[in-house]
């Protein structure tokens, strides 16, 4: 039995998602998701890049997939976050690895569509499988949710599953608290980092 690790943002949810967790379960007995967490002070950072907490993205994705994937909170970050870096060289790095594996039987495989994220997880030892990168985006969909919430007309309920847009509607403060703030994310090594607890985690939210 072979399981399937899949490291993503998911934030939100999209067809593009959909999509490859579902050729996921099609090819692997056992499709673990990761959605990332970054903690500050034991509480979750969230962010115009990651508007969406844990909870809210577990939820989108037991919506479609039900009991068909495992969903686990092992992928999290804890401030400072710049302890994690350099990869490689980084002691807290490594420790992360441990935790993504906490459960994991050894015969497992992680999921990327991404070179640079191949190449780190192969380093890791993540025995990496790469698949082919999707044209939409996260990103791309956020936007358009922004959009909307300042007034603009765009269609991005066509870019996520109708179960998924209930739920990003039933979280529309969440949204119209992001829309119309800078986004205060950093980026280093292909990794996106929120800077509420880049440096320090006493930097208040």
């Amino acid at each position: 039995m072979t399981t399937i690790i899949y490291l993503a943002h998911l934030n939100p949810l999209t067809n593009s998602h959909i999509e490859i967790i579902s050729e996921l379960i099609n090819n692997y007995s056992n499709v673990v998701v990761m959605p990332v967490i970054f903690l500050k002070n034991d509480v979750e950072v969230n962010s115009r890049s990651f508007p969406f907490n844990f909870e809210t993205r577990k939820k989108m994705l037991q919506s479609i997939f039900k009991n068909s994937i495992s969903i686990s909170s092992n992928y999290t970050f804890h401030a400072p976050y710049w302890r994690y870096l350099p990869p490689i060289i980084s002691p807290l790095s490594w420790i992360l690895k441990q935790n993504i594996l906490k459960g994991i039987e050894k015969n497992y495989l992680t999921y990327t569509g991404d070179k640079a994220e191949w190449c780190l997880l192969k380093i890791y030892g993540f025995k990496p499988k790469k698949g082919t990168r999707r044209i939409l985006s996260a990103t791309t969909v956020k936007d358009k949710i922004y959009r909307s919430a300042i007034g603009k007309k765009m269609d991005w309920e066509s870019d996520v599953p109708k179960e998924v847009a209930g739920i990003i509607n039933e979280n529309w403060r969440v949204v119209k608290k992001f829309a119309d703030i800078k986004d205060s994310t950093i980026r280093i090594t292909g990794m996106k980092f929120p800077m509420n607890g880049y440096w320090s985690k006493n930097i208040k939210n």
